[in-house]
């Protein structure tokens, strides 16, 4: 429950560790990446969202689809091209980055997220960034490149990881005012169908037939650990989190996705944690306590302002008794 000066110290908290959640389950994902370089990318997209949305359906309870109804046309808009922006055309920018760049070249710039939305945010509703989030996400994006490092690339690559970098903002900024009238589950399923379509004509269109075939055995699981753990689990999580301390300060937390995914490496061989890694994870720990901190805003004080805004009177104190109101004047008025 949130207050109107901000969420609670235990809201807060709660938020802080959805968004941590979230962001280790699609660190890990990272793995499971790797054994589907060969499948349809398209078709992939479209049997984890798929089979995302059909999960998410039986946690939404009865009559929990009721606030789709009461969408408004803008309303659908936004959700579609979330599910365009942030779902699939986020993974189409990663994967045609990695064609022609080294992994950690968006990476890198996917881990400036969070710098993105400090600004962003902050700019669509009409006030200042906030200097304790700014300066969390600069030491979160440094933090990220230090984990990562800087790989081989050229100007294609460059072009596809910026695209990939507008994808994740897209993820956050563009569901910011969906989360509050659908809430997390609903708006989770919503997108999800909607990127199981739009992934299914993308791929009819570019791959024709062979946009979907049969995976084998570690495809299949990898598919599924995509849809079950990083969708359901960590889109749930993720909008939960937004919910609670807002899209700043959850984007924080996206620092954690190349820690986790740098953690995760070496229990398949494709990587090695080091000291690096070490001090970048640090510099990431330190960014989100800077900027993603528990501490409310405090309320203005009770007695200086009144309901409407005016401000009381300020009388000076008396030991004694109050004054008494004068006696009515016994002449009749003229």
């Amino acid at each position: 429950m949130t207050s109107s000066f901000g969420p609670s110290r235990a809201e807060h908290r709660r938020g802080a560790l959805l968004a941590a959640v979230a962001c280790c389950l699609v660190g890990a994902s990272f793995t499971a990446n790797s054994v589907l370089g060969d499948y349809p990318h398209a078709g992939g997209q479209t049997l984890r969202y798929g089979l995302a949305c059909l999960l998410l359906l039986p946690l939404l309870g009865r009559g929990a689809l009721a606030p789709l109804r009461l969408l408004t046309a803008r309303q659908w808009a936004r959700l579609a091209l979330l599910a365009a922006v942030g779902m699939v055309g986020f993974n189409l920018a990663v994967l045609a980055a990695e064609r022609t760049a080294e992994p950690a070249v968006p990476g890198v710039l996917v881990g400036c997220a969070p710098v993105v939305v400090a600004v962003v945010v902050p700019a669509l509703e009409g006030r200042r960034p906030a200097r304790a989030v700014v300066y969390g996400a600069l030491l979160v994006a440094a933090g990220a490149m230090a984990v990562q490092g800087w790989g081989r690339t050229d100007a294609a690559g460059l072009l596809w990881s910026a695209a990939a970098l507008a994808g994740e903002v897209g993820f956050a900024v563009i569901a910011v005012p969906l989360v509050r009238p659908l809430g997390a589950r609903l708006l989770s399923t919503a997108a999800c169908a909607l990127a199981a379509v739009e992934a299914a004509l993308l791929g009819a269109v570019l791959d024709g037939r062979a946009w979907l075939r049969m995976p084998d055995q570690a495809e299949a699981v990898a598919l599924l650990w995509q849809a079950v753990v990083v969708t359901v689990i960590g889109f749930v999580c993720w909008y939960a989190a937004v919910r609670r301390i807002g899209a700043e300060r959850a984007t924080l937390f996206c620092g954690l996705i190349p820690v986790s995914a740098a953690l995760t490496a070496p229990l398949v061989a494709t990587g090695s944690y080091g000291w690096a890694q070490a001090g970048g994870s640090l510099l990431v720990g330190a960014g989100v306590v800077l900027g993603a901190g528990t501490r409310r805003r405090r309320p203005a004080a009770s007695g200086a302002q009144g309901r409407t805004g005016h401000r009381r009177a300020a009388y000076p104190r008396r030991s004694g008794p109050p004054p008494r109101a004068p006696a009515p004047d016994p002449r009749p008025g003229t």
